[in-house]
């Protein structure tokens, strides 16, 4: 880390307003296949969200470090207020038209079904909190790449991306960079083996890739304003992370590399100072 990095940062959940009223279906002009690549993060973080926050309350009483338990707590009500924010989002995608609510009901089984609380107890139980808690890691390391690669994306802007979505994807991609080491420490203190690691983060890769290649393709299939219906699919990403417009695949492949090191450490993972100097300066956060 950085000397230049500032320390001892206490997480707290910040009171953000969002007004979605103008903002267009294809808030990036004349591209809706960019703009439904990165509206599958709409589909997903609501559910997902939640149950982070579910994981994480049933985890904390196993906690013993008390600066981590404070860092959990924090983590807790930042991604409650994610979940909130970017279910805002869904309401304003029916409203223009484009209903994603089938997609959304599949995206809430496979969390509160597959990955939900089981009938176990005792050392079962532990278990498959534990191995939960390393799904939650492997995601948190994409959502800290995905938050430092929002920060910098500087071709949305010069494409004319709506700055009320791009103000919610950077006031959540800079809250991803300030936590990002809080589901990485928790699995570490709860766990930390390195298979164990090293299995979440291929079942993650397997459920992410799975899911952003069919929400794309529901999005692109019921999207009113498309014409024709192009077929969705990560295939698009290969256009629009050239164009800076996404994240590029090669960006996301090295970044997998990276955490399956030994030595990974997510305070690796872009910049804290970086993520406050734009939570200071967010229209939503500062509103």
């Amino acid at each position: 880390m950085s000397l230049a990095e500032p320390e001892n940062i206490v997480l707290r959940a910040r009171d953000v307003r969002f007004d979605w009223s103008d903002v267009p279906l294809h808030w990036i002009p004349g591209d809706p296949a960019a703009t439904h690549l990165i509206n599958v993060l709409h589909l997903l973080l609501p559910a997902g969200e939640e149950w982070f926050v579910r994981v994480f309350t049933q985890a904390l009483p196993h906690v013993r470090d008390e600066r981590l338990k404070q860092d959990v707590l924090g983590f807790i009500g930042q991604e409650a207020v994610h979940a909130a924010s970017h279910d805002a989002v869904l309401d304003h995608l029916v409203e223009q038209g484009l209903d994603v609510r089938p997609f959304v009901r599949q995206i809430e089984f496979m969390f509160e079904g597959l990955l939900g609380d089981r009938d176990l107890d005792g050392d079962r139980a532990r278990v498959w909190l534990n191995e939960r808690v390393a799904i939650i890691a492997a995601i948190e390391h994409f959502t800290g790449v995905l938050g430092d690669w929002i920060l910098n994306a500087g071709a949305l802007d010069r494409a004319g991306a709506h700055p009320m979505m791009l103000d919610l994807l950077r006031w959540h991609g800079a809250e991803e960079v300030e936590h990002r080491h809080v589901a990485h420490d928790m699995f570490m203190h709860l766990d930390g083996s390195y298979p164990a690691r090293v299995r979440a983060m291929a079942q993650v890769c397997v459920m992410f890739a799975s899911l952003w290649q069919r929400g794309h393709r529901f999005m692109m299939a019921r999207d009113p304003l498309v014409k024709g219906r192009p077929k969705g699919g990560l295939h698009h990403l290969r256009r629009a992370g050239r164009a800076g417009l996404t994240p590029d695949r090669k960006m996301v492949a090295a970044s997998v590399v990276r955490y399956l090191k030994r030595s990974y450490s997510p305070l690796n993972e872009g910049s804290t100072s970086q993520a406050l100097a734009y939570l200071a300066s967010s229209p939503a956060a500062r509103g």
